[in-house]
């Protein structure tokens, strides 16, 4: 090849390197994992755009890196999305370290590819402080989590008051949200605690609230809601009595029993009214005297 002809090949890719490469690479690639859940940020391209600026995410694992050649694979939810973000939580689902990367695009142009400044492992996610919740049920201790992400292992801890020094740890497995603890002594007082981790004690969430409850016993499943019917039937035949009498009350008897109490002397008024009359509203009273009649005296 001649001297003018490598650079009228150089002089080609240089005009379309420039063509393509026209659009800055995406910035401020950040990895946000919280809980399990991988989001992967970038801020907006800050360039002219006739049309929506659209971007696509790859990402490169151990598998892919080691056996397909260094080869990247494509995030199918995040393919010329106009977002800015992306989660990866479903295509980052093994304990290694991937490569990722992000790049722009406006039309035909093409950015270059932006990537994450160093590997990510989904082990690095961080924990926030489980939701637990802990109830006694007879002798037993039943601990109970919400909002637990997949793949995370849960260690309760639990001691009787008093001995906190002898404390027993328990592992929940992944998907395990309810852990029962049977055969307590009745009538002592039982604290929990309890944090969650990835598989490693070196990367925990930090621990609960310690909740302490007292073991009832057995016989308490049924003892408060049988008291409680007892004295609902209790109230409802007190209230049925007292209404039956009420209703079939003889009169002596109902005066007898509810007699009715002269007014205190002290209540009763000092003064007495008087409301003046009128003269033609005056009753005008006069004697009569009856004359027997003549007819009468004959006789």
């Amino acid at each position: 090849m001649t001297l003018s002809l490598q650079v009228t090949v150089m002089m080609v890719l240089l005009d379309f390197t420039n063509y393509v490469w026209t659009l800055p690479a995406p910035s401020r690639v950040s990895m946000d994992s919280v809980n399990m859940k991988h989001v992967l940020k970038w801020l907006p391209l800050q360039a002219h755009c006739d049309t929506a600026v659209l971007y696509s995410v790859q990402f490169q694992g151990e598998f892919e890196l080691m056996v397909l050649n260094s080869s990247w694979v494509d995030a199918p939810e995040c393919q010329h999305t106009p977002n800015t973000q992306c989660d990866l939580t479903f295509d980052l689902g093994s304990d290694s370290d991937y490569n990722l990367r992000i790049r722009a695009q406006c039309g035909s142009q093409l950015s270059p590819w932006s990537k994450l400044s160093r590997p990510f492992n989904r082990r690095d996610t961080f924990l926030t402080v489980p939701e637990m919740k802990v109830t006694a049920v007879g002798d037993a201790l039943q601990v109970s989590f919400d909002g637990l992400p997949l793949t995370v292992v849960v260690s309760v801890t639990v001691w009787k008051r008093g001995e906190e020094l002898q404390p027993t740890v328990y592992r929940m497995p992944p998907e395990q949200t309810v852990l029962h603890v049977a055969a307590l002594q009745e009538g002592a007082m039982y604290c929990v605690r309890a944090q969650a981790d990835v598989n490693t004690q070196l990367h925990s969430s930090s621990s609960t609230d310690t909740q302490c409850v007292s073991i009832t016993g057995p016989d308490a499943a049924w003892k408060r809601p049988t008291t409680v019917t007892v004295t609902v039937i209790i109230m409802a035949g007190l209230l049925f009595a007292v209404f039956w009498s009420v209703v079939h009350c003889r009169p002596d008897a109902c005066r007898a029993y509810f007699r009715k109490e002269p007014l205190p002397n002290a209540l009763k008024p000092e003064w007495d009214f008087q409301i003046p009359m009128s003269p033609e509203e005056a009753e005008l009273c006069q004697q009569i005297h009856v004359v027997p009649s003549f007819h009468h005296l004959q006789n």
